[in-house]
This record gives C-alpha cells, sequence and structure tokens, in this order.
C-alpha cells in the first residue's frame, strides 16, 4: 500500500526547513538580563552547582530528557549498509518518533566508523551530554559487542533498537498468542529466518519469557545453524545451534508452532504453512513484504495468527510501539541501563494493553468499526496514545524494582502527568510546523 510517490517523499524532505528537526530554545533570551543568566556570567553558577554535585547536571541542563541516536549507516532496515550521511534522514526520522511519541530530545549522530571500537570509544566520550543512547542500524554481530560493551562501561541506558524493538514488541504478541491458543511457551516449536540483530535479540527475548532454547530452529542466508556448523557462524549464532546438517527449511517447519521471519519476501510457501501445528503463529516481518503474504498464510491456514511490520495487515509488529515509552521510564527514574526486567515488563504491559477495551478515536484512527482481543488483535495499534500511558510506567516500575533507578517516583501522579506532558508537547510541534507551512 503506497501512500506517496517517489517525488512527494523528496519534498516531505526537502521543501522549508531542510530535513525534520530543528533546536529551539527553552527560556527566554529577550533582555540583556536573559542572556546574562543564559551563557555568561550568569551560567557559572550552574557550573559550579554540577561541579560540585554531578547528579544536579539532571536539574540545571537538559540531559535527563536527551537521547543520541548513533549510527554507522550500516544495516539501515531495507537499503542495508547506505553509510552514515545515507542513513541520517532515517536517523533523524527516529528523532521525530521519539518526540511525537514521548516527548524526549534527540540528537541524531552519525559516525564515519566502521570498527567496532571506534563507535565504542567515540559514544563513550560522548556520555556527558547525554540521558541515554539509542543505537540504530549498526550490522550484526558488529552491533552485539558495541551495545553489550557500552552498557557495561557507560552509566545511562544503552538500548539498540533494531534488536530488542522487534523483539519486546513480537513478545507481546507472543504472550497473548499462548492464551488464545491455550499453548503452553516451553513447549513451543520455533522456527526463526534470519539470523541478525533482530532476529538473535527475539530469539533470546523469547528464551527469557520461556521457551527452551533447544525448541529454536534457527536459519540464515547459508541455511540451518546446527552444531556440526563451521562457516558463518559466530557466538551469537552458536548459542541456537540445534538440528541436523540435512535439515531445511520445509522440514523445520512440520509441526512448528511459531514461524518469527526477519529474511526476505516469499521465503514460505503455503505448503509450509501448511505442515506447522494446530494454531500456528506466524510473525512474517520482512520489509517491506512478509516471507508470505497475508492472504496466502490464511488461505491454508484460517487458524493461524499473524503478525507482519505492514499497517494493512492485522497485528503490525512496529518498534514505535516500545523505544519511546521505554527510554521515557528509563529516563524518569534515571536509570543506569534498560536491563531485561525493563524490557519483559515492556512486553507484558503491551500484551495487557491489549486486552483493554479500544477508544472510539482509535477505531476512527484506524476506519474500523471494532478492536477486540483476539487473532486479528493481539498488539496495540502504534497510534494508540495509551500505549505511553501503559509501558513507561511499568518500565519506570521495573526498573525501580531490580535496583537500577537513581531516582524513584510515585507511579499515579507520574502516570497522569504523561499524558499531559504528552499533549503539551504535540501543542508546541503542531505550532512550530504550522509556522513553517505558513511560510
Amino acid at each position: 500500500m503506497t501512500l506517496f510517490t517517489p517525488e512527494e517523499a523528496l519534498a516531505y524532505h526537502r521543501n522549508g526547513k531542510r530535513g525534520k528537526l530543528e533546536v529551539f530554545p527553552v527560556k527566554p533570551c529577550a533582555t540583556q538580563k536573559d542572556l546574562s543568566m543564559a551563557y555568561s556570567p550568569g551560567v557559572a553558577e550552574a557550573c559550579r552547582a554540577i561541579a560540585a554535585d554531578p547528579d544536579t547536571v539532571f536539574d540545571y541542563t537538559g540531559r535527563g530528557n536527551l537521547v543520541a541516536v548513533v549510527s554507522n549507516g550500516s544495516a539501515v532496515l531495507g537499503l542495508g549498509n547506505i553509510g552514515p550521511l545515507a542513513g541520517k534522514p532515517v536517523m533523524e526520522g527516529k528523532g521525530v518518533l521519539f518526540k511525537i511519541f514521548a516527548d524526549i530530545d534527540v540528537y541524531d549522530i552519525n559516525l564515519n566508523c566502521t570498527s567496532p571500537q571506534a563507535i565504542i570509544e567515540t559514544v563513550k566520550a560522548m556520555e556527558p551530554t547525554f540521558g541515554g543512547i539509542n543505537l540504530e542500524d549498526i550490522k550484526a554481530p558488529e552491533c552485539f559487542e558495541i551495545e553489550k560493551t557500552l552498557k557495561q562501561e557507560l552509566d545511562i541506558p544503552v538500548f539498540h533498537d533494531d534488536q530488542h524493538g522487534t523483539a519486546i514488541i513480537s513478545g507481546a504478541g507472543l504472550l497473548n498468542t499462548l492464551e488464545l491458543t491455550g499453548k503452553r511457551i516451553e513447549n513451543l516449536r520455533v522456527v526463526i529466518s534470519g539470523a541478525g540483530a533482530a532476529g538473535i535479540a527475539c530469539a533470546q527475548f523469547y528464551v527469557t519469557l520461556g521457551v527452551d532454547p533447544a525448541n529454536i530452529l534457527m536459519f540464515d542466508s547459508r541455511g540451518l545453524i546446527h552444531p556440526q556448523r563451521t562457516s558463518g557462524m559466530n557466538p551469537y549464532k552458536e548459542q541456537f545451534a540445534n538440528g541436523t546438517p540435512d535439515m531445511d527449511l520445509t522440514a523445520a517447519m512440520q509441526g512448528a508452532d511459531l514461524f518469527l521471519g526477519l529474511s526476505q519476501k516469499d521465503l514460505l510457501s503455503q505448503d509450509m504453512v501448511a505442515a506447522m501445528a494446530d494454531k500456528p503463529v506466524i510473525f512474517a516481518m520482512a520489509n517491506p513484504d512478509p516471507e508470505i503474504p497475508y492472504p496466502s498464510a490464511k488461505a491454508v491456514r484460517p487458524d493461524c495468527i499473524m503478525g507482519t511490520g505492514r499497517s494493512d495487515f492485522p497485528n503490525q509488529v512496529n518498534n514505535v510501539s516500545g523505544f519511546p515509552s521505554i527510554f521515557r521510564g528509563a529516563l524518569d527514574v534515571r536509570a543506569t541501563s534498560i536491563n531485561e526486567e525493563m524490557k519483559v515488563a515492556a512486553a507484558r504491559a503491551l500484551a495487557e494493553l491489549a486486552k483493554e477495551p479500544v477508544p472510539e478515536a482509535m477505531l476512527e484512527a484506524y476506519g474500523v468499526d471494532k478492536l477486540e482481543f483476539g487473532p486479528d488483535y493481539i498488539i496495540p495499534k502504534p497510534l494508540d496514545p495509551r500505549v505511553l500511558l501503559w509501558e513507561a510506567p511499568a518500565v519506570a516500575r521495573a526498573a525501580m524494582d531490580s535496583g537500577v533507578a537513581r531516582q524513584p517516583v510515585d507511579l499515579e501522579p507520574y502516570t497522569q502527568n504523561l499524558q499531559r506532558r504528552l499533549d503539551q508537547s504535540r501543542a508546541r510541534i503542531t505550532d512550530i510546523v504550522e509556522s513553517y507551512a505558513a511560510k
């Protein structure tokens, strides 16, 4: 479903103010006194206070609401290794989503670095500027080393969304399919096509949720990842080495309960889907076309529960349902990391929200008469404003419970204030965008 032409997309980025982001002051700077407080000599008071107590940087600067979207453009979704310049529009777009969905400010940092160590050292050097680091579109397996090292060495949240975003959103869907199918998570037989950042992270997260790693069969472009294989391997793939050298995707799909696709279109045949277990789950998320078209899967298995990355089919797995709210909750308690407990809390919050009555405004926004928990609605819609109100407090609570929160919050007033904050932010954005449109 194409909503625009290439010319319209280019004009969107080029016309008026170039790009998609702009930086605005939030304090008055109209008088000599204002300027003296904003910079010299008044700024020295804030500097002295922070020097005496570093934690006050969150009181006197915007660090606590500022995230770096960091990329080298080596694995841009659907485009591949296009480099930091060509990847910059994507990173600016990520900044827009942070602001629109969670009122988080972003600087996009596009690095001309290819080695993991160069990226690690660069990001470490920038830590004093930011409250959190969102790694983006960095290819595997380098992305695993980069995130792991930065999480160990930085005192602020580090989150590679290409890995964990898809894992958390699809994990929420997986939790709800268990309720709908009556299956037990430890008994699920899982087939994964795609062993890059998202595929590995999804497998790891599903294991955290309760999937038996021995029940996972993972394929990459060379075939099954099995214990005897030596080519194209790395430590991250090796943890999911199962099966035998002669097993292909057709054999693996026999009796499978869940197929997760993060690979390429038309990889699954109708015969493969027909051979799956009763009430199979198919998360076919190749971009922009899934591993099997939604109508084709439903034609042979009407009992399947299917999710894709597309908005024109049910159960869209969209990372915007995750990272803005996750960072919002983490920043608001000044978390030192985004840990497994926080990611699980995000998934469970999304799963529970899908069971709530959907407001009329949401039905109108999506042009449907009803949205009710069931096979065609296992994940909240990405544009549902309630996502922030459910997910951010759940993440904040998990951060406090797991001991990584430096500034605990009272969750009831915190939740009440989130919607007010988002409404005010969006009103400011609307005024700015309309002012440019009027020029």
